[in-house]
């Protein structure tokens, strides 16, 4: 690591010292690479930064930046850009959508700002990181103008009511759109790539997957969910989180083969069922629920008896018997932790 004296210049006055850019080459590539990194310097704007032509990387993360500065349209080999918590507004970042000479760009991030509609970024052909978290978008409108080759999208944390304009997402991974307003999970039967999907604290009342059946993690935690039905064809699925709802029976598991961790706590589940087919479980969360006694844990368990190390079942009466843990470690070998301790 260098500094960027000479070719990323220093910040002047309160802004120098300590809070000089940063400089990062790369020899084995051809030429070197910079990176300019201002994280958390608490800079109002970029005029005393140089900015060399030679920039792929900028970090802006943590700053107080009203206005994106044009010389950031000049770099030619520029594929990230983060303006991470700024003070960004949409009509700040209306030039972004006109620079021509960083059509290039990869990664462009822009959360934490105060935007409320989805920037235009249909210039960034080859764009694959787009993150527009913790703003205050109301609707994901425009997104039919981002590049089809993306490949991880961030929405969460908006004021978003509708999924809607994913459909050419064909190449999408990853999909967080955590806490917003949505009630209703459409528009993803053509996601035939997704291996991630977020979706938690939003209304959303039943489980729509459309048969993904390439993904590996989902997250409903603190929905509307009265049932976990829905998610049969998903069969690739090793991660699933379901807490926080109103979900009453166990069911449509018994095909989710490849399933490691289920997370169904703080529901109101009084039986443990429909799980006897998952030899890959290795950890349970059903703590904070209903259920009366251990009685048929073992069988509904018995196709991870071998597998299962973790397994969460506090705050259920169950959980009130003498011979609880004691009864847990003799079913379950393998365990090394009945919710918060850990087996010796």
């Amino acid at each position: 690591m260098a500094s960027g004296e000479g070719v990323v210049g220093q910040l002047s006055g309160a802004a120098s010292g300590e809070a000089e850019a940063k400089m990062e080459t790369e020899e084995e590539r051809e030429g070197p690479v910079l990176y300019l990194d201002l994280t958390s310097y608490q800079l109002h704007d970029l005029s005393e930064v140089e900015i060399p032509p030679t920039l792929e990387e900028i970090d802006l993360t943590a700053n107080r930046l009203s206005s994106v500065d044009p010389r950031i349209g000049q770099l030619p080999r520029l594929r990230k850009l983060s303006y991470r918590q700024n003070l960004l507004e949409d009509d700040a970042i209306v030039p972004l959508s006109s620079w021509e000479t960083i059509a290039g760009l990869q990664e462009l991030v822009l959360r934490d700002n105060k935007l409320t509609r989805i920037p235009d970024a249909g210039i960034f052909k080859g764009l694959l990181v787009f993150d527009v978290s913790f703003n205050e978008i109301t609707s994901l409108t425009g997104l039919s103008k981002v590049s089809g080759k993306l490949k991880e999208l961030y929405v969460s944390k908006n004021e978003v009511a509708k999924m809607e304009e994913l459909e050419h997402f064909h190449a999408l991974e990853i999909l967080e759109l955590g806490s917003n307003r949505l009630r209703v999970m459409e528009n993803l039967e053509t996601l035939t790539n997704l291996q991630e999907l977020w979706l938690g604290r939003n209304r959303i009342r039943a489980v729509n997957l459309c048969g993904l059946k390439l993904i590996k993690k989902i997250s409903l935690q603190s929905n509307r969910l009265t049932s976990m039905d829905g998610l049969q064809e998903c069969t690739a699925l090793e991660e699933l989180y379901l807490s926080h709802n109103g979900i009453q029976k166990m069911e449509g598991l018994s095909t989710l083969q490849n399933l490691r961790i289920l997370d169904v706590s703080s529901n109101k589940l009084t039986t443990i069922e429909n799980i006897e087919t998952l030899t890959r479980l290795e950890d349970l969360w059903l703590n904070d629920n209903q259920i009366p006694s251990l009685d048929g844990v073992e069988t509904a368990l018995a196709g991870s008896r071998e597998k299962l190390t973790t397994i969460y079942l506090e705050r259920n009466p169950c959980a009130k018997t003498p011979d609880y843990s004691s009864t847990l470690k003799k079913i379950f070998p393998k365990l090394e932790q009945i919710d918060s301790d850990i087996i010796a």
